[in-house]
């Protein structure tokens, strides 16, 4: 049985790889729109009287829409969505009435303001098979079971999606100028970990999340968490991030890693306020990969998880360094503002450590400066040091902006941080990054109060 099982996950993976490189082929993701897409949309939405249409692309760990008509969405998580239900079933997927398909019963598909209870979702295909997205339809009303005849119009209007694709595919063939450059296989290298050993790790869950209390300073209150990734190896054991995180952005893995730890963040979120509403007010962050970051459906991709778990856009962080706003100003600019309204805090990781950060605190809507631990564990060796701290929670402070410092070891930096203002902290002083259940045994502290720290170079 365990050989079958393997096999057929053997399988699983092959299909899917197969498939990623037909979508990589097809050069559609992250696209700007095309009226001829745009008009096969609403040729659904006319023919089918439906309130929302969505052109659906998916990778690893998202969908993105390449066009809708009806509720205007950029990106979705691909898990629950109806891309995943298409790709399990190898065929279209028709659910008249969401309240009674056993698949869904109790639980709730929303697409940002229509609350869902009808769709159906036809698979695009690339001309090897490969399923790349789906066309899909909802309603916010139930309706009649879809004809025969109206299932093969919404799939004849995925195999004009199909032909579209590959009129793309041929048009870029003829006007491209040059040879081709040979793709190089990663995994070929001899260095560990290779993209199949993250690939692996990631369909087998060996990833998991780490926590990292901060506190107010001035009370040892735990006001939030940051979420640190790890990787649970069978025979390495715990691998830090700093050992797999590079070869991930190099192979491109980055963002599915990226979006299953912010996903799982809100998981932990929602259970956590599941075991006491008094945990509403902590806020939990989550590192961004400027890859992810890059995105301009990410609002609309965490907008989708806060929706799922039902936590509130407050409770989450998002936290990014200046690096990844250095590539695309104009980009920047809008996923930020579209994250911003959206309500969650976002969090400048690692600051001084990049260039013209006073320039992006001006231009960019942060609420918190994160003060690099480099920085912190210099403090007292010198003057120059202490007064760069200084400036940086004076300008912070007026910009309006809160500050949390990082890496305090000692108490005697944790002293010069209260002295200079600095309202928040975190560091092994007072708690390493820990599971998910050692959270919860200090979040269940009187408080959430933190003890005394020990005295500088006693263990925490």
């Amino acid at each position: 049985m365990h050989i079958v099982e393997m096999r057929s996950d053997s399988i699983e993976r092959q299909n899917e790889d197969a498939r990623l490189q037909a979508l990589a082929a097809a050069e559609i993701l992250d696209t700007e729109p095309e009226s001829c897409f745009d008009a096969i949309t609403r040729l659904a939405a006319e023919y089918f009287q439906a309130d929302t249409v969505l052109l659906s692309f998916a990778d690893e760990s998202r969908v993105w829409v390449k066009s809708s008509w009806g509720e205007s969405i950029r990106e979705m998580p691909r898990h629950g969505s109806v891309f995943e239900m298409v790709i399990r079933d190898g065929a279209p997927v028709i659910v008249p009435d969401v309240s009674v398909e056993p698949r869904l019963t109790g639980k709730r598909m929303t697409l940002r303001r229509l609350e869902v209870a009808s769709f159906a979702g036809v698979p695009v295909r690339a001309p090897g098979g490969e399923i790349l997205g789906t066309l899909s339809i909802f309603g916010g009303l139930p309706r009649r079971r879809m004809a025969v005849d109206e299932l093969h119009m919404l799939e004849s209007l995925a195999d004009m999606v199909s032909s579209q694709l590959e009129l793309r595919r041929m048009r870029k063939v003829f006007t491209s100028k040059g040879p081709i450059a040979p793709q190089v296989d990663i995994s070929a290298v001899g260095a560990w970990p290779t993209r199949s050993d993250l690939r692996h790790a990631l369909d087998q869950r060996q990833f998991l999340l780490y926590y990292q209390p901060e506190v107010e300073l001035a009370t040892r209150k735990i006001i939030g968490l940051e979420a640190l990734i790890r990787w649970v190896h069978p025979e390495r054991g715990l691998v830090p991030p700093m050992d797999f995180i590079p070869m991930a952005e190099e192979c491109g893995l980055i963002l599915p890693i990226g979006d299953w730890g912010l996903e799982e963040a809100c998981g932990q979120i929602q259970q956590w306020c599941a075991d006491d509403l008094g945990y509403r007010s902590l806020r939990v962050c989550v590192n961004l990969s400027a890859r992810q970051f890059a995105r301009e459906g990410l609002a609309d991709h965490v907008e989708a998880l806060l929706r799922r778990f039902g936590i509130s856009s407050r409770q989450l962080g998002l936290e990014m360094t200046e690096s990844s706003l250095i590539t695309d100003t104009n980009t920047a600019m809008e996923v930020l503002g579209s994250l911003r309204r959206l309500g969650v805090s976002l969090l400048m990781d690692d600051f001084g450590t990049g260039y013209s950060s006073l320039h992006h605190l001006h231009r960019y809507p942060f609420d918190v400066l994160k003060i690099d631990r480099s920085f912190v564990s210099r403090m007292t060796d010198g003057e120059q040091p202490l007064q760069i701290v200084k400036t940086i929670i004076e300008l912070a402070r007026a910009l309006g902006m809160d500050v949390v410092a990082e890496g305090i070891e000692t108490r005697e930096q944790y002293t010069l941080l209260q002295e200079l203002g600095c309202r928040y902290g975190q560091g092994y002083l007072f708690a390493r990054p820990m599971s998910a259940e050692a959270v919860g045994e200090l979040l269940r502290l009187p408080g959430r109060l933190l003890p005394e720290p020990a005295e500088a170079g006693q263990p925490c």
